[in-house]
């Protein structure tokens, strides 16, 4: 069911006056995914509206002095989707293309994501629409400060904790968390996480998204009988998290025999070199003319002839045009949002494993509570002992939701959806409604 097949009763309901309904955009696609959970939410579903509004919207302008003494402005926004597990949580990023619908659908995957792997935080996401390869080092930490001080009244360490996300660094978090303190009149080390390990910052955070994509990977490959072993992989996106994930799939024996990313898409059949590939990312940009693989076109990618495909660049990238051309046994949501509901439906029609963003990639989150707790306690753990928390929280997690997904013959979503709704509301219902 498309966004616009919404029976008209629903809408006003479902759709906020602020965004147009013709035009939902990604909070459609979360919406859709609600009403897909719904029939297995028993008594709870009388709560569900809870899920369909966002707790608190704030969107504020951003006024910087630009490097050539021109005032500029920005439009930003922060987003808490719901606050009953705990105080919000999830990353801000810094990107031309970022609208409302997209910053309050990842606030609500983020509510999902932290209810999954049953982290006691509720969900949030914050943006501003900028490109921020335009603007000098100088522009953008003016930039984020000035975002921070607007969006000050919502954050906080026992409020909302922002963290980095698409275009955004631990350079970016240490300066939210140095004007956060300067504006409160003491250091906070604990308003946002992702930030250097100098300042409060976490071991194993950089790559704790890439490394849950990989452990619950591995779990649901064992469960399909699919040997990591000279598996092939296709990746789409090699940052952080595509990269980290590539780079442990290969160590442990698969292939990369593809990836994607802005710059351009590659193709080895004979698998490229990861160590070798990371660095020319780092040193150039991106993968476009890796002299170790062949250029392919941008829509051959999804064609790759691949077992494991790990889309781990923006939300909506798998979607009804190109689902059917994916050969992949498993698809392994790096990214969020990064496949639509008419995909979803394509992939599960040829019998691909799709293993969704909201229980895949949470290892970034999972982290960034560890970093919360030790910022807390001011007590640091080793890195040994923050990826064998991680791996250990990951696969209890992915168990539970394999579980479900095979007790009521559902999708790995929708069993995770399953999963993280009821906790939700049930914080709800027992938290009531006051006044």
């Amino acid at each position: 069911m498309s966004v616009h097949d919404h029976p008209a009763h629903l809408l006003p309901h479902a759709l906020p006056s602020y965004l147009n309904p013709d035009d939902v955009g990604p909070w459609g696609t979360y919406l859709q995914q609600v009403d897909r959970v719904t029939p297995y939410l028993g008594s709870l579903a009388r709560w569900v509206e809870t899920l369909k509004r966002p707790k608190r919207i704030l969107i504020v302008d951003v006024p910087i002095e630009m490097d050539d003494g021109s005032i500029a402005h920005f439009e930003g926004y922060r987003v808490q989707h719901n606050l009953s597990r705990g105080p919000g949580k999830g990353g801000v990023r810094f990107h031309q293309d970022v609208t409302l619908s997209e910053v309050m659908a990842l606030s609500a995957w983020m509510s999902i994501k932290n209810a999954a792997v049953n982290v006691p935080y509720g969900g949030a996401k914050g943006g501003i629409r900028v490109d921020p390869r335009k603007l000098s080092k100088g522009e953008l930490e003016r930039l984020t400060r000035r975002y921070t001080s607007e969006i000050g009244l919502l954050i906080g360490p026992t409020k909302d904790i922002p963290a980095p996300d698409v275009n955004t660094n631990a350079q970016t978090m240490a300066w939210m968390m140095d004007t956060y303190s300067m504006n409160t009149g003491s250091t906070a080390t604990g308003v946002v996480t992702g930030k250097p390990v100098d300042l409060g910052g976490s071991l194993g955070r950089v790559e704790a998204t890439g490394r849950g994509v990989f452990t619950v990977g591995v779990e649901a490959a064992k469960l399909i009988g699919l040997p990591i072993e000279g598996a092939r992989l296709a990746v789409q996106g090699f940052g952080n998290v595509g990269g980290t994930a590539g780079k442990l799939f290969a160590d442990a024996g698969a292939k990369v025999v593809a990836v994607q990313d802005h710059t351009g898409s590659i193709y080895n059949p004979d698998g490229v070199d990861v160590p070798a590939l990371l660095e020319h990312v780092r040193s150039q940009g991106g993968v476009g003319g890796f002299p170790g693989a062949q250029s392919m076109a941008a829509d051959d990618f999804w064609a790759v002839n691949c077992d494991i495909l790990i889309p781990a660049a923006l939300e909506g990238q798998i979607n009804k045009d190109n689902a059917h051309r994916i050969q992949a046994k498993m698809v392994i949501e790096g990214a969020n949002g990064p496949t639509t509901p008419e995909a979803d439906d394509i992939l599960h029609d040829k019998g691909v494993l799709v293993l969704p963003d909201v229980i895949a990639n949470a290892g970034g989150v999972t982290v960034s509570y560890f970093e919360w707790v030790q910022d807390f306690s001011s007590f640091f753990w080793s890195e040994d002992e923050i990826n064998a928390r991680l791996v250990r929280i990951m696969q209890e997690a992915f168990a539970a939701v394999w579980q479900v997904a095979q007790e009521n013959k559902v999708s790995v979503r929708t069993a995770t959806f399953i999963v993280a709704c009821q906790r939700i509301l049930h914080a709800r219902e027992m938290r009531g409604l006051y006044p």
